[in-house]
């Protein structure tokens, strides 16, 4: 099955060789969003909740690019540098997503990309 690249100015460029998100068929695969502005490609200044919404506005882009939205999204993956931020990104998490939610992940990691505390990825199903 051939591989489409998706990729929208309206997200962060990919700081590496991988894409934005890549489609197989009616599967999207969004790659990680930390929170990068997109105009400026610097991570937003705040706390890790100004950092997760900027990451989800992010994915949020992306699913568009793809054709898509955050009510496509069948799973989601977040990774925080501090666990003890998990009701506080819970709650972010809970502004972008309604019922019936995606399955998800949530795994404490000990550093992401330019000093991030958040970030997500995503795989998204088109209809």
């Amino acid at each position: 099955m051939p591989r489409t690249p998706i990729a929208t100015d309206q997200a962060p460029a990919a700081i590496g060789p991988y894409s934005q998100a890549t489609r197989a068929g009616g599967t999207v695969f969004l790659s990680g969003q930390i929170a990068l502005d997109p105009a400026t490609g610097a991570l937003v200044e705040g706390d890790v909740e100004a950092q997760a919404r900027r990451a989800f506005e992010n994915l949020k882009a992306v699913c568009a690019a793809a054709g898509g939205s955050l009510e496509d999204v069948v799973r989601v993956g977040l990774y925080l540098t501090d666990l003890g931020a998990f009701a506080a990104v819970n709650a972010v998490m809970g502004e972008y997503f309604a019922a019936p939610y995606p399955a998800r992940s949530t795994i404490e990691v000990s550093a992401l990309p330019k000093g991030a505390q958040f970030e997500v990825d995503a795989i998204l199903v088109l209809p």
